[in-house]
């Protein structure tokens, strides 16, 4: 196995480990103390019983909320716009020895493609429109090779197993928050302004576990691009290639609403000034290398559920030089 990529499994596995790990004794801990050794165990696993539903129904009814929400439908061989779609993922599945996924065409204004999925709804992937602009149909391979590794990987069932006892840590603070509000009332130990106080701890201390959550989900979108590059034929470098083209395609978008709500002569910006291809691709490149001298500190991303990109296209080199 290439090193860079053991050292990025055996990374998630470790901050996967301390998350639950840390989640679960604190929760312990806390219901024991205000409930008792007898009942603490039996009000975190109710919590944990009911995160747990509420996950599962949102995890098995969600893709049905995102097709309405992204007005996405789904792309059939046989259609004479997107019909090529359909043929370039089954080939990216074929390099990773599954079966296809649904595809499906979302109608919103930016360029991006996700995986989702239920067992009632199957796997699925989205391209949205403008991302089909932007990129040539290489380049839309590599990024399709990220998502079906997302798919491959089972990420979304995993982060949201990840994600249950930080939950259970939230809720049972949110309980005693309330019930110290109210005096307190029933347990150990639990009179009401202490109950209240722990209650605000516990819930600060679920929005700090949401950083150990974002760095899970950070590794698992580092390694979703190292397995494009290690399934997709030119993968790494056509991953690049995408990664500075929709870097570029926001910031230009970003430009122009500038532009246009600082204009009062409009209609001058109907033309959206898109670069000529030849340019885009120059400017491509460009940013590219900005991107792989560019120092990144480890708090660069701390806010962010994707690595930033300079840490993505340098993982990528490494990848392509075999490191």
């Amino acid at each position: 196995m290439n090193l860079t990529i053991l050292k990025l499994k055996l990374s998630m596995a470790l901050l996967s480990l301390v998350t639950i790990a840390l989640a679960a004794a604190l929760a312990l801990a806390v219901a024991t103390y205000f409930f008792g050794v007898s009942i603490g165990p039996f009000v975190i696993t109710g919590i944990l019983i009911l995160v747990f539903i509420l996950n599962i129904v949102q995890w098995l009814f969600g893709p049905y909320m995102i097709n309405a929400m992204y007005r996405a439908h789904e792309v059939t061989p046989d259609d004479p716009n997107y019909g090529w779609l359909v043929n370039l993922v089954s080939e990216v599945a074929s390099y990773n020895n599954m079966s296809p996924p649904k595809v499906y065409i979302a109608n919103v204004n930016f360029p991006n493609a996700f995986a989702y999925g239920s067992p009632i709804a199957g796997k699925r992937v989205a391209i949205t429109l403008p991302l089909l602009r932007i990129l040539k149909p290489e380049e839309i391979k590599a990024v399709l090779g990220h998502e079906l590794g997302h798919l491959k990987h089972h990420d979304v069932e995993l982060l949201m197993a990840i994600g249950l006892l930080p939950a259970v840590i939230y809720w049972l603070g949110y309980s005693l928050f309330w019930g110290g509000m109210f005096g307190g009332g029933g347990g150990r130990n639990n009179s009401g302004g202490y109950m209240f106080l722990v209650g605000i701890a516990l819930l600060v201390v679920s929005f700090l576990f949401n950083f150990l959550v974002l760095g899970i989900n950070r590794m698992r979108e580092a390694y979703a691009d190292a397995h494009s590059a290690m399934t997709v034929p030119g993968g790494a470098e056509n991953l690049q290639t995408a990664l500075a083209k929709l870097e570029l395609s926001m910031n230009q978008r970003s430009a122009i609403a500038a532009k246009k709500q600082n204009s009062m002569m409009k209609m001058l910006y109907f033309a959206s000034p898109v670069p000529e291809e030849d340019q885009f691709e120059y400017d491509a490149r460009e940013l590219i290398e900005k991107w792989r001298n560019m120092k990144v500190h480890w708090y660069d991303d701390i806010l962010s559920d994707h690595p930033h990109s300079a840490k993505r296209i340098k993982l990528l080199d490494r990848l392509k030089y075999g490191e």
